[in-house]
């Protein structure tokens, strides 16, 4: 690398440096980004320390004789409500006698992991295939374009319940099926920022000091145009968890005894007269999550967009 472009990629650093200070100040300042990142760091905490918190096989213990009762005094069902004998359980029992707020811990982890998974390979995908398409032109791009359409084309609830039916209900499966929903739309969003991007002065400048194509593309161009997938990819992860949830709710969850959330409310339908906490606690989780992701993901979003900062 010659001289001046060391210069040019310092003096980067530099702004870039100076960018996430500035955002870093925003972001403390906005009350509803707190609230956002504190429900997701409690989520994430709650997903690494599950197995230590809540015993994972207590999710096949089933127990007959205490499944959809509730002992806890501070909230009242009514008088049709079957007591609990034994031990407390602070959010009930489900239609297994598993101690609901046991499964929920065991639960969260599984939707977060499946989340993760699906936003990492969506966002690669999409920086591969979004950022080629982009730069290169021509008949790449138009293939590439081409087959994003197609599957823009088709409603991907509908090709992920075929995808399950078709090649069986796994957890691999699962994540596969809505990792192929998910990631035409990173590739065309980072396409979008490389088409502006590309046609900036540094980029010339680098053309002109030889700098390869691939260099250009992957050192320069996409570290520069990467913060609108970091926001979408925030802002996917609630989502990816309500369309698990939606998944495993409709019945598509590879086990009745899974604890994931959707699954739990699934099993608690049937008993929403009987035993309603059963789907109001698991329901309550889902929307918690997603909330504190979304929170999180807009605040993000109008941080490091200067049109949107406020």
């Amino acid at each position: 690398m010659s001289s001046t472009e060391n210069k040019s990629v310092a003096s980067g650093s530099s702004s870039r440096r100076d960018d996430i200070r500035h955002a870093l100040h925003l972001f403390r300042q906005n009350p509803l980004v707190l609230v956002g990142l504190a429900i997701s760091s409690v989520t994430l905490l709650i997903s690494v320390l599950s197995p230590f918190l809540v015993n994972p096989a207590l999710a096949n213990d089933t127990h007959s004789l205490v499944k959809n009762c509730w002992n806890n005094p501070i909230i009242s069902w009514g008088s049709n409500i079957s007591t609990c004998p034994g031990a407390v359980h602070p959010l009930g029992t489900d239609a297994f006698g598993r101690d609901l707020l046991d499964m929920i811990v065991l639960a969260i982890p599984v939707d977060v992991r499946i989340a993760l998974e699906v936003v990492l390979s969506a966002l690669i995908i999409g920086i591969v295939f979004g950022a080629t398409a982009a730069y290169a032109g021509g008949i790449i791009d138009e293939v590439i374009l081409r087959i994003t359409d197609i599957f823009l084309a088709v409603p991907g609830i509908l090709l992920a319940i075929i995808f399950l039916f078709v090649f069986g209900r796994t957890f691999t499966v699962l994540t596969v099926a809505i990792v192929i929903i998910w990631w035409p739309t990173y590739v065309r969003l980072l396409r979008s920022q490389v088409l502006s991007e590309r046609e900036k002065p540094y980029v010339e400048a680098l053309r002109a000091m030889g700098a390869g194509r691939a260099r250009i593309l992957f050192r320069h161009i996409v570290p520069n145009s990467i913060y609108p997938l970091l926001v979408q990819a925030t802002l996917d992860i609630g989502s990816v968890i309500l369309t698990v949830s939606a998944l495993t709710f409709i019945g598509l969850s590879p086990s009745d005894l899974l604890p994931e959330l959707g699954n739990l409310a699934s099993q608690g339908f049937g008993y929403f007269f009987q035993a309603p906490w059963e789907i109001i606690f698991p329901g309550l989780t889902i929307l918690l999550i997603s909330l504190g992701f979304n929170l999180l993901g807009d605040g993000i979003r109008d941080i490091f967009d200067p049109r949107l900062r406020r």
